[in-house]
Parts: structure tokens; C-alpha cells; sequence
């Protein structure tokens, strides 16, 4: 098998979805929802009820 001698780099754009990016995210989302969820526990009613 004939090996490439220049092996091209593949350059992530900066805009755009990406899976590291969206795993961050959705890493986020969780921890605001499960803080959202503790806070709600606390309280003892909903954030938005009066």
C-alpha cells in the first residue's frame, strides 16, 4: 500500500455546530436543570407560582 507523504490537517470552523460544543451545552442544561430542580425542592413551590 502506498503511504501519503503529506498528511493533510483537517481545521475545525469556528461557527457552526460541532459535537464538543454541543456536548458543553447540553452538560450545562443538565446542571441548571438538576440546580433548578434542588432550588424548586427548597423553596417548596414552583419558581414561577406566586
Amino acid at each position: 500500500m502506498i503511504e501519503p507523504k503529506i498528511i493533510p490537517k483537517r481545521k475545525l470552523p469556528r461557527y457552526g455546530f460541532h459535537s464538543h460544543t454541543e456536548r458543553i451545552n447540553g452538560r450545562w442544561a443538565m446542571i441548571g436543570f438538576i440546580a433548578l430542580l434542588l432550588l424548586e425542592i427548597k423553596l417548596g413551590h414552583g419558581v414561577l407560582v406566586k
